[in-house]
């Protein structure tokens, strides 16, 4: 999902890295970052039950945004270009469409709020007194006033050279031969390693790479940690803290044999409410599983550019009682790469391509047929199908499930699949390129986003390649 470039997008960028030359520009290169515990965890917020909240001066609208969100992450996901145990952080929805977290980096500790991203590597975040972040108007979010990591008050913050190995984490082994103000014959260099531009979709942040110190609860220190230092963003509000299959991720970093999380409903977006993520390295058995889930394997793509990724192998889609027939070519990658199903935490609304969203959304305007469809509305938000219940003293909707290789099942809770959006009217809340022609071609088929996902607990066990599940509530 992540796309890095060394090109600067505008002389303003190039401004502002200057002032990274309040950072200590010394270079060395740390040992693998380690902490000498078990386990953290961490509280996760973000996003009642069938209801979204939305905005109530513009429902339809904001809604729109939502759906435009999912569908630009899409397009992007598709276009690519430490020893503990267990630890425990809060996950907080965010109203634009998000979970975070927060984290405290440097020396003396600086905390700072992360979007916690399963579809994509690098951990940043906003960075120095002259961060700028371009057309970031979410709701609760104060332009001028978001936080921002200040490296010179951290004596533990140090820019990485050209030369450090962890540069190579995000260019590639090559990236030695464009360290061109350094002595070939030595590892001494004060050239850094080159800026970074990341794509997220519709948002997109820039910056330069630091050697930083990690603190978690109980004095769990990690040095050394790869972050990116993040001067300019597009539509970021927050960090984000990359928790892809990539060597510069979180849960690479840490060397995690899984981690954890269960999301609370976005109606709690922006308030104290969270659940908990938890980083687990492990002290068991290897192969052991957590009770009461649902396990299904990870997958492989043969292609470099969605290696990032966590695929799962989706065998059926089952509405009701009907199995929607949706060719084998979209359930798996190909030797193109092309095809499959990836778990995102980082997409809102579960994105399906053209051909496989037009089965599941004609099959559920065939078996809910008794209910008026809502055009009015389905051309406002960007969903389909919308239906009209307005007068009706309950309402009736065919059950939704993901069947997975192993025999894994995921059934949908009807507020994950079916929102209020009106009064009186409910809309599916998937989404999919509604433009003519075939959509958006290559890279993941299906996308399962976090409005899919919520109130289940969820667990990436990468020591033993595959994804767990269960529904559960997941307020305390």
């Amino acid at each position: 999902m992540v796309k890095y470039s060394t090109s600067m997008a505008s002389s303003r960028f190039l401004f502002l890295l200057s002032s990274l030359i309040l950072i200590s520009s010394s270079t060395p290169t740390p040992a693998p970052a380690t902490a000498p515990t078990s386990t953290i965890t961490i509280p996760l917020s973000a996003p009642s039950s069938t209801k979204l909240i939305i905005s109530s001066k513009n429902p339809w609208g904001a809604l729109n945004h939502l759906a435009s969100l999912s569908l630009s992450r899409a397009h992007h996901i598709k276009s690519p270009e430490t020893k503990f145990s267990l630890l425990k952080t809060p996950l907080f929805p965010r109203s634009y469409g998000g979970y975070s977290i927060s984290l405290n980096f440097g020396t003396p500790p600086q905390t700072t709020k992360l979007v916690m991203d399963t579809g994509s590597s690098l951990v940043w975040f906003p960075c120095t007194s002259r961060y700028l972040c371009s057309r970031c108007d979410f709701p609760n979010i104060q332009v001028k006033g978001i936080p921002t990591f200040i490296p010179k008050l951290s004596s533990s913050s140090n820019l990485i050279g050209c030369k450090n190995h962890k540069c190579s984490w995000l260019y590639g082994p090559k990236i030695q031969s464009k360290c061109q103000e350094c002595d070939p014959t030595t590892q001494n260099c004060t050239q850094s390693c080159p800026p970074y531009v990341i794509q997220y979709g519709l948002g997109s942040t820039a910056g330069l790479l630091l050697s930083e110190t990690l603190d978690f609860p109980d004095k769990k220190t990690i040095p050394g940690f790869l972050v990116g230092c993040s001067l300019f963003s597009i539509r970021q509000p927050e960090g984000i803290a990359g928790f892809g299959r990539s060597p510069e991720s979180l849960p690479s970093q840490l060397g995690l044999k899984k981690f954890s999380y269960c999301l609370v409903s976005h109606a709690l977006d922006d308030t104290p409410a969270s659940s908990d993520l938890v980083l687990d390295t492990g002290s068991g058995s290897d192969d052991t599983k957590t009770p009461g889930l649902s396990y299904t394997p990870f997958q492989k793509n043969p292609i470099a550019a969605f290696r990032d990724y966590y695929y799962v192998l989706l065998r059926n889609i089952v509405i009701g009682d009907t199995h929607v027939k949706v060719p084998y070519k979209f359930l798996a990658p190909g030797s193109d790469g092309n095809g499959g199903t990836i778990v995102d935490s980082g997409t809102t609304f579960t994105f399906m391509e053209k051909p496989v969203y037009e089965l599941v959304a004609k099959e559920f305007e065939k078996q809910v047929a008794h209910y008026t469809v809502a055009t009015e509305v389905q051309n406002q938000t960007g969903l389909r199908p919308c239906f009209n219940i307005s007068g009706e003293k309950s309402v009736s909707v065919p059950e939704f499930t993901f069947h997975f290789k192993g025999g894994a099942k995921m059934a949908l809770p009807l507020a994950n699949y079916f929102s209020f959006v009106d009064s009186g009217v409910i809309c599916l809340t998937i989404v999919s390129d509604n433009m003519s022609g075939s959509g958006i071609v290559g890279g993941p088929a299906i996308i399962l986003g976090n409005y899919q996902q919520r109130n289940f607990y969820v667990e990436f066990d990468l020591k033993n390649e595959r994804f767990g599940f269960k529904q559960q509530n997941c307020v305390s």
